[in-house]
């Protein structure tokens, strides 16, 4: 599965191609220049059950830790993630 990055210093994306289209995206918003804010996470149905959200998510927090930026989950599905999983905290 190859999450792909769009990102336009504003406002970007992770998402997921299936057959050339969007299959799944994790949408963000930037919060000044060390913060993004996920506000929305969406999978298709082709893509349900093959854990396309957490590829995604996981992705972010590559992006998040490699650019020293924190990350506030305000996309339910990331903010559950999140609260499940305590490793990844640390760019909260």
């Amino acid at each position: 599965m190859n999450v792909q990055q769009k990102d336009d210093g504003k406002k970007g994306s992770f998402y997921i191609e299936e057959a050339g289209a969007v299959a799944a995206e994790m949408t963000y918003v930037w919060a000044g220049t060390d913060r993004i804010i996920i506000d929305h996470t969406e999978v298709s149905e082709v893509l349900k059950g093959k854990s396309a959200g957490k590829q995604m998510l996981l992705k972010a927090l590559a992006f998040a830790r490699e650019k020293k930026i924190k990350i506030v989950p305000l996309c339910q599905f990331a903010r559950s993630v999140f609260d499940k999983v305590a490793e990844i905290r640390d760019v909260l």
